[in-house]
């Protein structure tokens, strides 16, 4: 089989395999061959995922002063880097290229101790543990904000900004100019709200909607993801408000209803806050408050320090809160407009050409 091949290694959540597959989709079409190494969590988000094998390493989490669970996640993480180092000699990878979370930590590992060139990518502001660990061998260091807390000082002064590479679809957007809404027409309200810590939006953005002016809640147009059991108060509620709404614990098609959004509400994940940025989409951010080492408030500041997010602290957040920020972002289409311009000006629309440009360099070396 011709082609070079690339490991791909992800965390088990979607914002470690979503920019890991838009990466792997570069590669393919450059003629790479890919195998992606995850855990079992991973493989619900790479079902579409553009590997000719899947490694299902053995890994595990832990905290820093439980001795038995080090301990334990030691010894799973020992026997998923004899599983990689098996793999690599079966599969000859030309680069290891690493996007953090544990789940990635025995194919680098493997690869350092096979000489495999490693390239690690940072999707947060702030750098996780596992890339901090193994950043100082790594060929190279790529990262998706301009700022890049808690990497060690020569890591930080080596890493090359490349964006959050972002999929197809949602890439597809940048192209597409925004159109604020028309006086007296619908405001579309896009409400999405994260893997984690997405009760909260669940419920309060619904509360905040009966608060906001009656003739600004006959126009509003909401699609709001929800976990499960804050599915019948989301929708209640929305139907006392007379909002027009659709609720539901996935979409799929989030391109298309990001497309047609005027405004966004959630949480600062990376790739939240990137594809905000690609998209041209003004928002109203909720940093997760037990995100690790605080990363969604560094995110968050991509597009609130140029005007295109109104953030609101988690700790503090209220209904009254969410619907003054509302009320006033929707009854100002000019500001709407504005704050578009803004986030599309921050974009890295090319963020998987410039990591798959990374990669190839470093394989090559």
């Amino acid at each position: 089989m011709s082609g070079r091949l690339a490991v791909v290694a992800a965390g088990g959540t979607g914002g470690h395999l979503f920019p890991a597959e838009a990466l792997a989709r570069e590669l393919q079409a450059r003629g790479w061959r890919l195998v992606l190494a995850t855990d079992a969590r991973g493989a619900q988000y790479a079902q579409n995922f553009p590997a000719e094998e899947r490694l299902a390493l053995e890994a595990a989490t832990f905290r820093t002063g439980d001795p038995l669970g080090m301990a334990r996640g030691g010894l799973a993480i020992a026997a998923g880097v004899l599983q990689a180092r098996r793999a690599f000699r079966r599969l000859r990878p030309a680069v290891v290229v690493g996007f953090g979370g544990y789940p990635s930590l025995p194919a680098l590992l493997a690869a350092n101790q096979t000489r495999i060139p490693t390239v690690i990518h940072d999707q947060n502001a702030v750098m996780g543990r596992v890339n901090r660990r193994l950043a100082g061998k790594a060929a190279a260091v790529a990262c998706a904000f301009p700022i890049l807390e808690k990497a060690p000082p020569k890591v930080k002064a080596a890493a090359v900004v490349v964006g959050n590479p972002v999929r197809p679809k949602i890439r597809a957007l940048y192209d597409q100019p925004y159109a604020p809404p028309e006086p007296g027409g619908p405001l579309h309200v896009l409400v999405t709200g994260g893997s984690q810590g997405a009760r909260l939006l669940s419920e309060l953005v619904p509360d905040a909607t009966l608060m906001l002016a009656e003739d600004l809640r006959v126009r509003l147009k909401v699609e709001q993801q929800t976990r499960m059991e804050s599915l019948e108060h989301a929708r209640q509620t929305y139907a006392q408000a007379g909002v027009e709404a659709e609720v539901a614990p996935f979409f799929r098609n989030v391109a298309a209803r990001l497309a047609a959004a005027h405004l966004v509400i959630g949480r600062a994940g990376a790739s939240t806050v990137c594809e905000l940025a690609v998209a041209g989409r003004p928002a109203i951010l909720v940093p997760l408050a037990i995100a690790m080492d605080d990363h969604q408030r560094f995110n968050a500041r991509l597009l609130s320090d140029v005007g295109a997010a109104r953030v609101l602290p988690e700790r503090d957040l209220s209904a009254e809160q969410i619907a003054g920020a509302l009320q006033e972002m929707l009854c100002d289409p000019a500001g709407l407009a504005q704050a578009a311009a803004a986030a599309r000006s921050v974009a890295r629309p090319d963020a998987a050409e410039r990591l798959a440009d990374l990669v190839e360099r470093v394989a090559k070396a």
